[in-house]
């Protein structure tokens, strides 16, 4: 069962079909092997994989980061940042690191945020000297932030798939998220002495304090998110709801930089994102219910019962096979793929399944920067109008750095579980 699941889902996959359609006739294909054909339960659990209450802050956050885009507040990020570090060596560099983070903190997508940076931060990188390929590398290293500091698309997928409480999934990514940006950080200070760049002159703190001033209702945003959300006031469905409207609102009324006409290519763009994400998840739901049927899970635990008395050997070998998955597959047909297989191990091995899913995430971020699927680097590429050899010189030290956080994360545990306990 395992060979025919996974036998006709890659080789759909590499004759080139769609990654949903390929996930439908791999359920097709196991549906036929199980002798339980029938194409209503096929239409059922389509239905019932797209109707599902958290999946709607998918669309919800999908409108907030087309509203931040078009309204203003990712411009007002980089400006704020600018004041603040611009005129430090390599500065452009950590400006780029701290929006990554304010951008994660407001819509949770990273092909969103890194394509925003991106074409706000290579311009004046390569303007101001910093190597085209290493700058390219940074801001696509730091837009994989985005699915693990809140709110994060990920840990909604994740958690609908797993059932995991999606709130404590997300206050779980806040430490990890910034372990990766200070890496970051650090690695960039290492690299960007190579560069002889132009430096911003240093603002006046009359100036600082007027940018922040710019940015006040933009870096409002993620402190109305997580304080909702840590203080129980909202779920993250309606958490995604709160930041749809407040991003229009702000860009609207505030900035005034979103007009009534722009409003419809606005909802088009977010409708359209949304579309290709919930009807991945709808079809991952019918290969998951025919694994569940098929009993592959209890299959799996079979074959790695020697092993499941050493719950960090189960994570390394896991996260070892999630790594080698993230080279071929997009983000979100992997998490909806391996979630329902492999929470059942998790659980009989007795690891935490919200550490597991932090863990999983980061993993299935890193994956975007791996060629040949990786869609950061296709975004980043396309921005900076490089090639994928030419960002793979530039971003090897900053992927380097990531994987070393992911390794930390496995052999020490309490980096995600202890300030977990603390903001819940």
């Amino acid at each position: 069962m395992i060979g025919v699941f996974i036998g006709s889902l890659l080789g759909t996959m590499a004759l080139g079909m769609p990654i949903a359609f390929a996930l439908l006739l791999s359920g097709v294909a196991l549906m036929f092997f199980l002798g339980i054909f029938d194409s209503q339960i096929i239409a059922q659990n389509l239905i019932n994989g797209a109707d599902n209450f958290p999946l709607m802050a998918i669309p919800f956050f999908m409108l907030a980061g087309e509203a931040m885009n078009a309204g203003g507040l990712s411009q007002r990020i980089v400006q704020m940042a600018m004041s603040m570090v611009g005129h430090i060596r390599g500065g452009l560099g950590y400006v780029a690191i701290i929006a990554s983070v304010l951008f994660a903190s407001l819509s949770g997508s990273a092909v969103a945020d890194t394509a925003a940076l991106g074409a706000i931060l290579i311009p004046m990188m390569v303007k101001s000297g910093y190597d085209i390929n290493r700058s390219s590398g940074l801001i696509a290293s730091g837009g994989i932030i985005a699915p693990i500091i809140p709110p994060s698309i990920g840990f909604i997928i994740f958690g609908v798939t797993s059932g995991v409480s999606i709130t404590k999934l997300f206050m779980a990514g806040i430490v990890p998220g910034v372990m990766l940006a200070v890496g970051l950080c650090v690695t960039w200070a290492i690299v960007a002495h190579k560069d002889k760049v132009q430096v911003a002159p240093r603002k006046s703190i009359k100036e600082i304090l007027i940018s922040i001033r710019q940015g006040f209702w933009a870096l409002l945003l993620p402190v109305i998110i997580i304080g909702g959300l840590r203080g129980g006031i909202f779920t993250p469905t309606e958490a995604a709801v709160v930041a749809a409207v407040y991003a229009l609102f702000v860009g609207m009324v505030i900035y005034r930089q979103i007009k009534v006409a722009d409003l419809y290519q606005l909802l088009v763009r977010a409708a359209k994102m949304t579309s290709v994400v919930m009807f991945l998840v709808a079809a991952a739901l019918v290969s998951s219910w025919l694994i569940t049927v098929a009993n592959l899970p209890a299959q799996v635990i079979g074959l790695l019962e020697p092993f499941m008395e050493h719950p960090l050997l189960i994570l390394l070998m896991i996260n070892l096979l999630i790594i080698l998955i993230g080279t071929a597959m997009d983000m979100t047909p992997t998490i909806l793929i391996l979630t329902p297989v492999l929470m059942p191990v998790i659980q009989q091995a007795g690891i935490d399944p919200v550490y597991f899913g932090v863990l999983f995430i980061i993993n299935n971020a890193i994956g975007l920067l791996t060629p040949p699927v990786g869609t950061v680097l296709n975004v980043v590429c396309g921005v900076s109008k490089i090639s994928m050899e030419d960002i793979m010189k530039g971003i090897w030290p900053f992927l380097l750095v990531e994987v070393i956080v992911l390794i930390l994360l496995i052999l020490f545990p309490s980096l995600v579980t202890v300030p977990l306990k603390w903001f819940t």
